[in-house]
């Protein structure tokens, strides 16, 4: 846990020194204030706003229908409960890809009224490339997102691995470079073979951030309900529950409606 009284908040220059040295980064998605403090004293590296919150929050089957302005709300919520990780907010989909006039007032939106540090997009395609060394000229810090691109679903056509075959694996690593040179200062890399990510990590200069992608990227990420346990139709081989949330705030819950019913709740000691 950090110490309250002296805190210092997580910058890119900090997270290039991670790997630099070797130190592995971590990070998570959050959506809220409550998980976002608790995040935050466990000492999380960084703390994504993830457009997955379309799926694990209002319960859409894809990232796609989040809106921008919902991205806000929930990038602000994280943002007040956040005093040292940084906090890096996804654009969703159809907030950057209709122009670049459109994108960069998406990007300056979510820093200027979530106060958070970082945005992050998706893809690696010719137009991508420029819109980020736009935003990076502009003094926008920008996370890249390689590989299974939630986004592009409809136009990827599954869920499956990434970059399989020898010629996308090429393709893959170009996009790496590409996204590095227009000045992104880190890639998250999901779904592709561990040793394309192994490989990638070695010749990347920049943070790489594996999500069912192995263990030699230089960080992990994960969405919170996963890693908690929150989610118990979700198994794919890459989530570790790290604990079964959903079996114990179900048993839970279930004891607070029998002590409801059975008129031990509230008692004597809990009531004015």
């Amino acid at each position: 846990m950090y110490n309250s009284n002296n805190i210092k908040k997580n910058t890119v220059k900090y997270l290039q020194q991670k790997k630099n040295n070797g130190e592995k980064i971590s990070m998570l998605t959050a959506y809220d204030f409550s998980f976002a403090k608790l995040f935050d004293v466990a000492n999380i590296d960084i703390l994504l706003v993830g457009d997955s919150a379309a799926n694990v929050i209002a319960g859409y089957e894809t990232t796609l229908p989040i809106t921008l302005n919902q991205m806000i709300y929930h990038g602000q919520s994280v943002v007040r409960g956040t005093k040292k990780a940084m906090v890096v907010v996804d654009l969703p989909f159809g907030s950057y890809q209709i122009s670049d006039s459109d994108a960069m007032q998406s990007a300056i939106r979510v820093l200027k009224e979530t106060g958070c540090e970082a945005i992050k997009l998706e893809g690696g395609s010719a137009s991508v490339v420029s819109l980020i060394k736009k935003m990076t000229t502009a003094g926008i810090a920008v996370m890249g997102h390689l590989g299974l691109t939630p986004q592009s679903i409809h136009q990827i056509g599954s869920f499956g691995i990434q970059a399989k075959e020898e010629k996308d694996a090429k393709q893959l690593m170009q996009e790496v470079m590409d996204l590095q040179e227009a000045g992104c200062f880190a890639i998250v890399v999901e779904k592709i073979p561990a040793k394309l990510a192994a490989t990638i990590t070695q010749i990347a200069k920049i943070p790489i951030i594996g999500i069912g992608a192995g263990n030699q990227c230089d960080g992990q990420v994960l969405v919170m309900h996963d890693m908690l346990g929150m989610n118990s139709e979700f198994n794919p081989k890459f989530v570790r529950k790290f604990i079964d949330l959903a079996s114990i705030i179900t048993r839970t819950t279930i004891e607070y409606k029998e002590a409801i019913e059975n008129g031990s709740f509230p008692s004597e000691d809990e009531a004015y």
